[in-house]
């Protein structure tokens, strides 16, 4: 694919590669319209047809993400970045431009197989091109632009259903396309990640695109220690040959499968403690349990969607300050808490107690609904996206990202299917389904996912090998970079450190030739 000298080298170079990944992300957002005219164009559509319609958009994110584990690897960040693009312009136009609930449809998964792809690829991309110790806010402001692309979707439809027709919906479709192009032409600009050319055997080409990134000289203490980092991690990761997929259960040096299977939970979570439920349907639960006024729980919903926005600053300015572990623990506490108090004040609309209690504890609990959000967008928003690529070894990244993106679309899908019908049948007992679901994290975190917080990609690995860091302590700690002292133990462990530096001194011997 080709590439333009747009951006020069250092600073812009690395805003350029953030903008580009933010701007991405807002189509995952953005993508949220209906209204009354969209309603009659299509004929006023069932329950249960309106939410296949809403909800295909994930089946095709599921498809897009599927699509990457067989190609992504083979085609690369940057074009994959761009075809995902590609798809969601297509996807827009066919949207905006729809008559009957057929080619809604297609036009919503196409779009979503778009979105997929790109969700599959970006945070990828931005991690394998930034300092370990910025990569949590890097990649966290792209979910926070998710929260901006919700917010810019929500308002603007509500201002739109004050022209009322056609327009009011079409248009707002029609505008993401404007940041699909912008990405695109930005893409021409940006380099390959450095790792993926590695891994590819492109040494040279992925020297030159961490000197640009960099601002540094082939020979300067950066760029030399990361080529030695990763092409000791590819040694390390290719000991026994190239990775086949047909042995994810088969436990090998870094632990391949297990890493994946936490990448795919962490992705569950995301979208198993609720968030669909306040997204998408906020304003019908302010209608239907709360009893506002529609207009009201129109503006209190779009409000509600700030909280998103303001809780992803968190963040993305301090998360590699806190980790990784902990805040997904308190969030997830924050989370259960909110829905427990949601479901309590609800309650109280059950025959046997006053029409003024009820009023005035369903008032009481929109607030639950606004914590609820602020605590989701400082934690289970961001982290799962952060998580997802720096918890993957290099030869299982491109593939292992997909299946675990591909989580948080299935069980999008299948949150966004059945919330409809536990909110009308379950009333307030729906959110104790959540308040559930979010305390069942807390322990799952704990025992299961080790901190990765401050340490780079390949050391990563470190902490899933035989000789690494082991037993309950080793996951529960406090986040602390790998130390060098623990690699020379790991060559002595191994029977000597000559091996290892022979081994390593012939890959790169490769790399220089």
């Amino acid at each position: 694919m080709i590439k333009l000298n747009l951006f020069g080298r250092g600073l812009r170079l690395q805003i350029a590669i953030t903008i580009a990944c933010q701007l991405a992300f807002i189509l995952f957002g953005y993508d949220q319209v209906t209204n009354a005219d969209w309603l009659d164009t299509f004929g006023h559509p069932s329950q249960g047809l309106e939410g296949i319609i809403v909800s295909i958009y994930n089946l095709g994110a599921f498809s897009g993400c599927i699509l990457t584990f067989f190609f992504g690897e083979k085609f690369g960040r940057r074009l994959c970045m761009w075809i995902a693009m590609g798809w969601i312009i297509v996807g827009a136009i066919l949207q905006c431009t729809s008559y009957s609930v057929g080619q809604i449809m297609v036009a919503r998964y196409i779009t979503g197989i778009g979105t997929g792809i790109e969700t599959s690829t970006v945070p990828m991309y931005q991690s394998e091109l930034c300092d370990a110790d910025k990569r949590g806010r890097l990649v966290s402001s792209e979910p926070l632009f998710v929260g901006v692309g919700i917010v810019i979707s929500y308002f603007f439809d509500y201002g739109m259903s004050y022209v009322g027709g056609p327009v009011a919906w079409r248009v707002p479709i029609a505008c993401q396309t404007i940041f699909a192009f912008v990405v695109i032409f930005l893409v021409f600009g940006l380099p390959e990640s450095p790792r993926w050319l590695y891994y590819h055997g492109r040494n040279e080409e992925a020297l030159q695109v961490m000197c640009d990134v960099w601002d540094s000289e082939p020979e300067g203490e950066k760029v030399a220690k990361m080529q030695s980092d990763i092409l000791e991690a590819l040694h390390l990761e290719r000991k026994h040959g190239e990775y086949k997929w047909s042995q994810l259960f088969k436990r090998d040096d870094v632990q391949t499968g297990r890493r994946v299977l936490l990448a795919y939970g962490m992705q569950f979570m995301n979208q198993v403690g609720g968030i669909n439920l306040v997204v998408y349907f906020v304003p019908t639960a302010l209608h239907d349990n709360v009893h506002l006024s529609r207009n009201l729980s129109l503006v209190i919903g779009g409000c509600v969607q700030t909280m998103f926005f303001f809780g992803s600053l968190i963040p993305t300015f301090f998360l590699d300050r806190m980790g990784r572990r902990n805040p997904m623990m308190w969030g997830s506490a924050g989370l259960s808490i909110s829905m427990m108090l949601i479901a309590v004040l609800l309650s109280f609309q059950r025959p046997g107690y006053s029409d003024t209690l009820a009023t005035a504890t369903s008032s009481a609990s929109v607030a639950f609904f606004f914590t609820y959000m602020l605590f989701f967008g400082a934690t289970a928003n961001c982290i799962p996206w952060v998580y997802v690529p720096e918890i993957l070894p290099l030869h299982a990244r491109a593939k292992g990202t997909a299946i675990g993106i591909s989580s948080n679309w299935l069980w999008n899908f299948v949150i966004v299917m059945i919330t409809p019908t536990i909110i009308g049948q379950l009333q307030w007992k729906a959110y104790l389904i959540f308040m559930v679901t979010n305390a069942a994290f807390i322990p799952l975190v704990y025992f299961c996912y080790p901190e990765t917080s401050n340490l780079t990609l390949e050391e990563v690995d470190y902490l899933f090998i035989k000789d690494g860091r082991s037993g309950l302590h080793a996951l529960t700690g406090p986040s602390q970079p790998v130390q060098e002292s623990l690699k020379a133990d790991l060559e002595k462990s191994a029977g000597g450190s000559a091996e290892h530096v022979e081994a390593s001194e012939e890959i790169k011997d490769e790399s220089s030739s």
